[in-house]
């Protein structure tokens, strides 16, 4: 991601992006404020009762969302790379410190009642998981918005593979093969037995459907037509 910001050209950081509303600058602000809150949970707690206040017709996550964009509309575009250069680093240890019984007992829900429909409501899930794809996702916004080449390395494909995982888990369709090329690719078999239906499509496009983004290139269904509308329904929370 930092590679990526380092990247944007000047007049790029005012770009729309994927996400309704945000600018490549909001992304930004966005996971930096991310990293930012593994490290300082107090604030996350504090945007969360702002948001309340300030967006009292949002759910609490989205409202929360807003309010990291909110404190720091005023820091320019560079001072946000180094700060994502600052937190990310230190949002990891920090997380690293936490013995994992802990991470698992602390309820998300808490804070986010949306986070009891995640696959697990922990703020283990949201530090290891959820705000690892995330900003794997913006990465992808970030490139799309500005007309950069995404670059993809082996980590890339370990994303992949827990967003399926992820998939599989809640899978209640017929069994479908997912066949992804590209770097981050793979095959993977949702449900059990015979495929009913094979998808063939780049990893990355595929993930921009499940996330709910318009995706950037073809996603081909072959095989029975329930199987294919259950694929294309398909969502996985980013």
């Amino acid at each position: 991601m930092t590679a990526a910001l380092g990247r944007v050209a000047p007049g790029d950081w005012s770009r729309g992006t994927a996400c309704e509303g945000w600018t490549v600058r909001d992304v930004t602000a966005h996971v930096v404020a991310q990293y930012e809150e593994l490290s300082r949970p107090w604030l996350m707690v504090g945007r969360v009762l702002r948001a309340r206040r300030r967006y009292p017709r949002l759910t609490p996550l989205h409202g929360h969302n807003l309010c990291q964009v909110d404190a720091r509309r005023s820091v320019p575009p560079h001072r946000l790379v180094a700060l994502l250069g600052r937190f990310g680093p230190r949002g990891v240890r920090a997380v690293d410190r936490v013995p994992p019984s802990v991470r698992r007992r602390i309820r998300l829900s808490r804070l986010f009642p949306e986070s009891r429909e995640l696959a697990e409501d922990s703020f283990d899930y949201l530090a290891r998981v959820l705000i690892s794809r995330d900003t794997w996702m913006h990465r992808v916004d970030i490139c799309d918005a500005t007309g950069q080449e995404l670059i993809l390395r082996e980590h890339d494909g370990e994303v992949v593979a827990q967003v399926v995982l992820d998939l599989a888990l809640r899978w209640d369709g017929p069994p479908a093969l997912l066949d992804l090329a590209g770097p981050a690719g793979g095959r993977w078999l949702l449900g059990r037995g015979a495929p009913a239906v094979t998808v063939h499509a780049d990893a990355v496009t595929l993930l921009r459907h499940l996330s709910g983004r318009a995706p950037r290139g073809g996603i081909v269904c072959e095989g029975d037509a329930d199987a294919q509308a259950a694929v294309m329904a398909a969502r996985v929370v980013f």
